[in-house]
């Protein structure tokens, strides 16, 4: 079994992305790494070149400035990793979640089990989105607590968006792929970057959705502390110094917030999941038990 990583990444370290943390969290149970790497103003080429490990492979991108429809420049720059794959499986990890090395030889586990069952096409992953400090996870119904993230490499896929996959059975119509649950968690620490650089990310970013920057004043002001957990478990190992020293650290729930009407409808999903006893989130699978 052959395991290909892949990812994309432009301005890494100027937008706070633990990029490389990321990459060597994946690396032990990967035989390639591919990184689409856009031309960009900081050293994040560099960086990458300093990784010393014989699986990366680095492939230098120019990012299409005018594709300001919904973010789908991610997914172009997501596809030119993905198709340069050679693995059974590809695994995706974006440029800030990380892999937790107690969970490797699940994960590895799982991909071999799978590898002969064709109707297994995917393997999806628990989440923990770390929000406002690393000592706080989302659990809304707003966002994907579960994705897919390995894909097997041998099928018609299509990226429409940076975070999901679409199974081409036909060529004019697409769905999303039969997954199996991996066993195992992607910690994502996009929303525990510090405050200067989740604004210089909303700056460069917001124009590939085709908006304007907002202005980000704080992370009390983007959550609904409803929504929010402690924390409870350990931090990846490839993270924790990362977290010492980049982080968020200043966040504290704001026990006064207001909700929006949005917010107050996410209220009523997640009392309606303890009533039914359901997942009422976003999925881009169907799950194969």
């Amino acid at each position: 079994m052959k395991v290909s990583g892949f990812t994309f990444i432009r301005n890494g370290v100027l937008l706070g992305y633990p990029f490389v943390q990321s990459i060597l969290s994946a690396l032990p149970i990967c035989d390639e790494f591919v990184v689409a790497v856009g031309q960009g103003d900081d050293n994040t080429l560099e960086v990458l070149r300093s990784i010393e490990s014989p699986k990366l492979r680095i492939i230098e991108t120019t990012w299409n400035e005018k594709m300001q429809d919904r973010g789908f420049v991610y997914a172009q720059q997501k596809m030119i990793a993905h198709y340069n794959c050679t693995g059974d499986w590809a695994f995706y990890l974006e440029g800030d979640e990380v892999l937790h090395e107690q969970e490797l030889q699940t994960i590895y586990d799982s991909m071999l089990k799978h590898l002969d069952n064709p109707e297994v096409e995917a393997l999806a992953f628990d989440y923990y989105h770390f929000f406002g400090t690393p000592s706080y996870i989302t659990v809304g119904t707003a966002g994907y607590r579960q994705a897919p993230r390995i894909i097997r490499n041998t099928i018609r896929v299509f990226a429409p968006d940076g975070l999901f996959f679409v199974v081409m059975d036909k060529n004019k119509k697409g769905r999303y792929p039969r997954a199996a649950m991996s066993g195992a968690h992607i910690y994502h620490y996009g929303a525990v970057r510090s405050l200067s650089c989740m604004q210089e990310k909303m700056n460069r970013v917001s124009q590939y959705w085709g908006k304007q920057a907002a202005k980000f004043e704080s992370y009390e002001s983007q959550n609904d502390p409803f929504e929010l957990r402690n924390f409870e478990g350990t931090h990846p190992e490839a993270i924790r110094e990362w977290l010492e020293t980049d982080a968020e650290k200043s966040f504290t729930p704001n026990p006064n917030h207001v909700p929006t009407p949005r917010q107050r409808r996410h209220r009523w999903r997640m009392r309606l999941e303890n009533i039914l006893g359901m997942d009422l989130s976003k999925k881009h699978f169907t799950l194969v038990k």
